[in-house]
């Protein structure tokens, strides 16, 4: 899978040195100068020197300017043969019909995006986890909290133990009583946030293993985890509804979950049988009266 130079120049802006941040922001606003010049004119076009620009392509993954040109050029046509636009973050002077288009081709792109950095090699180790630990304990704060429940009903329609609290001293105890039979999930979009810090401290030294689901960039959470889920999103670090960054989330639970279910198909048919309710039965907790269509 092509990697996107530009979702990794935003997600890594905040770790980049003050010369790369500069080109990166020339690049954000306008990433079609690659691929008109060479680096040593892209270099004097924005005031910086070709190593500085080598250094940036490095820093995001690439081997060298070539690389990263190749990589800006094909995301760039990969934007366009599918019709989309750059469109500006929502202002207060747009219509209804403006903020509709523009943070649902947000929430798009942060999804596509997540796609782009899915390791499924990762998504494998965590299965397995999920499939001999005890019970999983899911982690967050927020908007990330609400993610962290929506797993814990995910998980216990298959009768997998799962252990959620709402505030974070309650997470704190979970994580203190944590053992190496367990598995943690910690939801932090920043991975920056200090009480799910604290608790992936926690939890290393109770050796429980720790899936962290985060931004795509270096973090403490990240450091500190077992296990990382990179997510995209089209928002700031400082930000009002943490829309984009919650569906990314979701978008990895999801992806997680069904992987899990996927390893034993026909006995958790049984479990999704056995825990669906029925509207407006009058026997609603009788398995019989639940066929496979209804689970869909």
């Amino acid at each position: 899978m092509k990697r996107n130079p530009m979702v990794r120049m935003r997600e890594m802006y905040d770790s980049l040195s003050s010369s790369e941040k500069h080109v990166a922001k020339c690049l954000l606003e306008e990433p079609a100068l690659v691929t008109r010049y060479s680096i040593r004119e892209l270099a004097e076009w924005l005031h910086a020197s070709p190593s500085t620009i080598v250094r940036l392509g490095k820093s995001l993954g690439f081997n060298g300017y070539k690389e990263f040109k190749q990589a800006v050029v094909y995301t760039l046509a990969s934007y366009e043969n599918n019709g989309k636009e750059h469109l500006s973050d929502v202002s207060s002077e747009d219509s209804i019909e403006e903020i509709a288009k523009k943070v649902t081709y947000k929430n798009i792109q942060s999804l596509e995006e997540t796609l782009n950095f899915l390791d499924v090699d990762v998504i494998g180790k965590c299965v397995q986890h999920l499939c001999t630990c005890r019970q999983v304990l899911l982690f967050g704060m927020g908007a990330s909290l609400c993610v962290a429940k929506d797993a814990s009903l995910k998980f216990l329609r298959v009768n997998k133990t799962c252990l959620v609290m709402d505030d974070w001293h309650s997470q704190y105890l979970l994580a203190r009583n944590a053992t190496e039979e367990d598995f943690a999930i910690i939801f932090s979009y920043s991975g920056e946030t200090e009480e799910m810090i604290r608790c992936a401290e926690q939890l290393k030294l109770s050796g429980t293993p720790v899936l962290a689901i985060t931004r795509y960039a270096e973090s403490t959470l990240s450091e500190k985890a077992d296990y990382i889920l990179y997510t995209s999103a089209r928002e700031a670090l400082f930000r009002r509804g943490a829309s984009s960054s919650r569906i990314s989330q979701l978008n990895i639970l999801d992806i997680l979950y069904t992987a899990y279910v996927n390893t034993d198909y026909e006995a958790f048919l049984g479990h999704f049988n056995k825990t669906y309710i029925e509207k407006g039965s009058k026997n609603p907790y009788d398995a019989e009266n639940i066929d496979e269509k209804s689970l869909q």
